[in-house]
């Protein structure tokens, strides 16, 4: 028997201690698949017994949930303005600074105002008013205190700049110093404004007495609050521009040589061209006017720069306010309406009575405003005879230039049963002529806008017009049976008189009158409409970048 070496032992002992393989019999195959397809069986029978209820319906996704709208951002004005009815005015401009920010605010606008607090302001609102802070507003080498007080009234907020060495005063304007006050008023706009816990949209500056603002406001761009402040600028009468001498650029204005340019127009320093020039948009308060302007008949000197910058030119009527200028009002002597106008002529008997006037069936021809060329007095004074020799009485309100008075006051004496007249500035006087006249006289060589002839369609006091401006705007002619006052077009005595016959001659048919006076009253010239297009021109500013 032969011996094994040591090797094939290891061999056969590791071959002995491996897992033997196992062999699977096809009977264990074959009933695999007979158990499964049991199993599949048995399932299926359960699920046909379950009740359709207890069946577990297919979740669905949820709708996605819209975003909710954007908030429109609410607009932000600041109204700067030299004067504010009934806080201190002196015309139109006052009307329009008292009546349109309230309207804007009603609209969903937050509008604030600044004015001065002129000396002229009554102790019933300096009672009302609170103090805010003071500070010192530099102008050029001087230092000059500021303080501010804060009003709010019919839904407004009212920011008073004080400083009574520059507005503690006995009238608004015309003083030798005006450059020096309004250049300080348009400094501590922004020096109050950049204290104050609220930042407009845009500043809206009016005439040239705030027409520094936008010139100033260039130092104010590195401040967060102004840096896309945006600005508009109202011409509420182009005939006055502020207009100085170069030489006091720097001393009065406290601005650089550099700004020479931008200043300097026609060889003076002009503040009205400078505005103009920086501003975002540039508005009159009339269509026509807008498009006047353009010509040198109306523009005094500025139609070349207003040409280049008609692109961002716009003109928008005023309105008044239809609270105030109410023929229903219980402070008239007989309220009335276009349904019933009985009550028209008590308040005509009020107005022959305040000027000495005996009743009698003559119409009564109302004039009311300040006694200049412009207002068209030089056409009234050449034709004034033949008015009266019409069978109308003329009533005359107003002060103005010295030729014009005394001439007016040489007529009353020789005719008083026709002409009278009253050299005097008198409100109440004026609400009374508007109501109680037959017909309202206001030729105008120009006019921006015009108020008077919307307070008398108001009342059924149907106006004669130079179609000019705002009266263009306003008043259409009633001879074509659609019209509610007379107008004419050539700045010429005659023609006017042509239009005062005509308006006489409707007099002397009262069913017919009442006819147009009942389509006068029917106009609408609130605030409501102008408030809209100012709400979308502050939008196109706010938006421009």
């Amino acid at each position: 028997m032969s011996k094994e070496t040591p090797e094939k032992e290891a061999a056969a002992a590791v071959k002995e201690a491996a897992p033997k393989k196992t062999t699977r019999k096809k009977s264990d195959t074959a009933e695999k698949p007979a158990a499964e397809k049991k199993t599949r069986a048995r399932k299926a029978a359960d699920t046909a017994e379950k009740p359709a209820a207890e069946k577990k319906p297919r979740a669905k996704k949820a709708a996605p949930v819209p975003a909710p709208a954007p908030v429109p951002e609410k607009l932000r004005v600041l109204f700067v303005s030299p004067e504010v009815a009934p806080f201190g005015a002196s015309g139109g401009l006052g009307e329009v600074a008292g009546s349109l920010p309230v309207c804007l605010n009603e609209k969903g606008c937050d509008t604030r105002v600044m004015m001065p607090l002129y000396g002229t302001v009554k102790q019933e609102w300096r009672e009302k008013m609170t103090f805010l802070f003071s500070l010192s507003v530099k102008l050029s080498w001087r230092n000059q205190y500021c303080g501010v007080f804060e009003l709010k009234d019919r839904g407004v907020t009212y920011y008073f700049l004080d400083n009574e060495f520059y507005f503690k005063r006995d009238k608004l304007y015309g003083y030798y110093d005006d450059g020096e006050r309004f250049a300080f008023f348009s400094k501590a706009v922004l020096e109050v404004l950049d204290r104050l816990d609220f930042g407009p949209h845009l500043l809206h500056c009016n005439d040239w007495q705030s027409a520094l603002v936008p010139v100033y406001l260039r130092q104010y761009r590195d401040r967060a609050k102004f840096a896309g402040m945006k600005t508009l600028f109202t011409i509420h009468n182009i005939a006055f521009q502020g207009k100085y001498d170069p030489y006091i650029l720097g001393d009065l204005f406290g601005l650089p040589e550099s700004d020479l340019p931008l200043m300097k127009w026609d060889g003076c320093l002009n503040l009205m061209k400078a505005a103009l020039e920086l501003s975002d948009k540039i508005n009159t308060v009339s269509p026509t006017y807008a498009t006047e302007i353009l010509d040198p008949w109306f523009s005094f000197g500025l139609d070349p720069l207003l040409r280049g910058l008609r692109y961002k030119l716009c003109g928008i009527l005023n309105g008044i306010d239809f609270h105030v200028y109410d023929p229903a009002s219980p402070l008239l002597p007989a309220p009335f309406s276009a349904e019933d106008l009985s009550g028209k002529a008590v308040c005509r008997k009020a107005v022959l009575d305040a000027f000495g006037m005996q009743e009698d069936d003559r119409p009564v021809i109302a004039m009311i405003g300040r006694l200049t060329a412009q207002k068209g007095l030089d056409l009234v004074k050449q034709v004034i005879w033949n008015i009266l020799d019409l069978g109308a009485r003329v009533v005359m309100l107003g002060t103005g230039d010295k030729e014009y008075e005394d001439f007016f006051a040489h007529v009353a004496s020789v005719r008083p049963d026709a002409f009278a007249v009253r050299l005097a500035y008198d409100p109440a006087l004026a609400k009374l002529m508007h109501a109680g006249s037959d017909l309202f006289l206001m030729p105008s060589k120009t006019e921006p806008c015009g108020l008077a002839q919307m307070m008398a369609l108001r009342y059924g006091t149907l106006p004669i017009v130079r179609r000019t401006g705002g009266l263009n705007d306003s008043v259409k002619d009633c001879g074509d049976g659609m019209g509610c006052g007379f107008t004419f077009q050539n700045y010429d005595a005659y023609d006017m008189l042509d239009a005062c016959r005509r308006a006489v001659e409707l007099y002397r048919k009262p069913e017919d009158q009442k006819t147009v006076m009942r389509r006068a009253m029917a106009c609408d010239f609130s605030w409501q409409t102008a408030a809209d297009a100012y709400l979308a021109l502050y939008t196109e500013i706010r938006d421009l970048w």
